[in-house]
């Protein structure tokens, strides 16, 4: 299971998309393909809407996270055109009901697309407010049962102990624990949805969307990023084991 942020549509835009990241992203989900890799896809919304700014500024919670569901949507379908342009076969399903756009979200039917070999988009979040994508991309990667929960950052390659933006002696950690992450609070995806991958012991990998290749290196074992897990779930001499489908 792939999560993606809204971030990581709008390029050098300050908000909104910007074509040549949806082309890219396209790309490197190509890879996949080709490598015959079965994945699913959370996107978040935060280019077009942060229900948190618009809460703080005196709006009601539940509306201004339906917003973002909504917001989650439209990326969702932007990223379903851009990737049907290389010729990848997807599927958009949503967890608001949106028949006229895309297909409702049903488990069933997301896992047997995936098992025809196409990627399947879930767009609106867990369909509720107060909870996060980092969290419905948990919940998603429990459901279809898939083997990792892949984090693409813009920009930013791993797990710090600080920000590395503020911190120049921030250190990247290479591994750690689920419950480490926790205690440390270190923010790198939200406490419920860290919380569902620890209590089911499903391996995170934070890793930089925009290291060209880095999608490949992940789901193919490379030593990239920072892997969360507990003990040697996806450990072995120091190398992340690969989490590439057996076909």
């Amino acid at each position: 299971m792939l999560k993606l942020s809204g971030e990581s549509l709008k390029g050098e835009r300050g908000s909104g998309i910007e074509p040549a990241a949806l082309a890219y992203l396209a790309s490197e989900l190509r890879t996949l393909v080709d490598l015959r890799v079965q994945v699913g896809i959370v996107i978040g919304g935060g280019n077009f809407w942060r229900g948190a700014d618009y809460e703080a500024s005196g709006m009601e919670r539940a509306t201004a996270d339906a917003a973002g569901m909504l917001a989650t949507i439209m990326n969702a379908l932007a990223l379903q055109d851009s990737l049907e342009t290389v010729n990848i076969t997807v599927r958009t399903q949503t967890a608001l009901s949106m028949p006229s756009v895309a297909e409702p979200y049903i488990r069933r039917k997301a896992i047997r697309h995936l098992e025809k070999d196409r990627m399947v988009i879930f767009a609106g979040g867990t369909g509720n407010p107060y909870m996060s994508t980092d969290t419905a991309a948990a919940l998603r990667a429990l459901e279809i049962g898939a083997d990792a929960l892949l984090m693409a950052k813009n920009n930013v390659d791993g797990v710090y102990d600080s920000d590395p933006n503020i911190n120049p002696n921030a250190q990247r950690f290479d591994y750690i624990s689920h419950i480490d992450a926790l205690q440390r609070r270190l923010q790198v995806l939200d406490s419920t949805a860290l919380s569902m991958c620890m209590d089911n012991s499903l391996p995170i990998v934070v890793f930089n969307m925009f290291e060209q290749g880095s999608l490949a290196r992940v789901v193919t074992g490379g030593k990239i990023g920072t892997v969360i897990a507990e003990k040697d779930d996806v450990l072995h001499d120091g190398q992340a084991h690969s989490i590439r489908s057996e076909v």
